[in-house]
């Protein structure tokens, strides 16, 4: 059966990080030029924003047994803050750690960032080439950071940290770095967060246009990734190396992230940009 494709609320320029709550059944994601953190409550409807500026935010996750508290980031910085989720404005509890923080690295940000089952952050840094982003160097770092306030690098020279997925039957964890076309896995020790890459799933040699942006995973296993620039989200087989499941058509050219939520978990959300290409605004983008 074909999904049902509904849009829920549009201009945002670049809508990304979608995580689910379950508690309150909302949707918080990131207007990240907006620079606007963003949540969705599925019940009412309504849409809610606080603003960052003059930060830019990529993720939103709550903090386990704490009201209204969340992990958030800001340009190259982690935080912990307090929102309620109605006002316009956040306070900063806590500043946690700053990455990249070398003159060098001076306009790289944080991008994806994701818990893993142990409560440990990844996430990944970037600096993206806004003329060319094809011509964008290989100087972020795919981090994680645990409850001993250690930010640690695992992998060096990433030119755009995307989606990070984890399964832990299979000890598994998957990533994306944009810009190389591929969904990587890697052996995933989840006591010391070790890894070990190979590639998954290359868009190339499956003839799918566009490039790997967020994913999420669902309860089969199987990843399910936002393609920016390929109007579609696609499902790829967790376990078998490029094995294409399904390729879902949507009508924003770029997607950029997935998550599932909804009572049942059974509603995939999609976020998308609405960027301007060859000086066109492509219809139906930044919803």
């Amino acid at each position: 059966m074909a999904p049902k494709i509904e849009k829920l609320f549009e201009s945002f320029p670049l809508g990304e990080g979608p995580h689910w709550d379950i508690p309150s059944q909302s949707l918080y994601f990131l207007n990240c030029f907006g620079q606007y953190l963003v949540k969705y409550n599925r019940a009412t409807k309504k849409v809610t924003k606080a603003s960052t500026a003059p930060k830019q935010p990529t993720f939103i996750i709550p903090v386990e047994g704490k009201k209204d508290q969340f992990i958030i980031s800001l340009d190259k910085e982690l935080a912990i803050i307090s929102w309620d989720g109605e006002s316009d404005k956040f306070s900063i509890i806590e500043k946690l750690s700053v990455a990249d923080d070398t003159p060098d690295k001076a306009d790289n940000k944080f991008n994806d960032g994701k818990c893993d089952s142990s409560g440990r952050l990844w996430t990944g840094t970037l600096c993206i080439n806004k003329e060319n982003i094809e011509k964008t160097l290989p100087v972020g770092t795919l981090y994680s950071f645990d409850s001993k306030r250690q930010l640690k690098g695992h992998i060096s020279q990433v030119r755009l940290s995307n989606g990070i997925a984890f399964n832990d039957q299979v000890k598994k964890m998957y990533y994306i770095d944009t810009l190389k076309g591929t969904i990587d896995q890697f052996d995933f020790d989840i006591d010391n967060g070790a890894i070990c890459t190979q590639v998954l799933f290359t868009l190339k040699k499956n003839n799918i246009p566009g490039m790997p942006d967020g994913m999420t995973i669902d309860s089969d296993g199987n990843l399910w990734v936002a393609v920016f620039g390929g109007n579609r989200v696609i499902k790829i087989d967790g376990k078998k190396p490029e094995t294409l499941l399904d390729s879902i058509q949507l009508p924003a050219l770029q997607v950029t992230s997935v998550v599932f939520g909804g009572p049942n978990l059974d509603e995939l959300y999609v976020t998308s940009a609405a960027l301007e290409v060859d000086g066109k605004t492509p219809p139906d983008n930044g919803a």
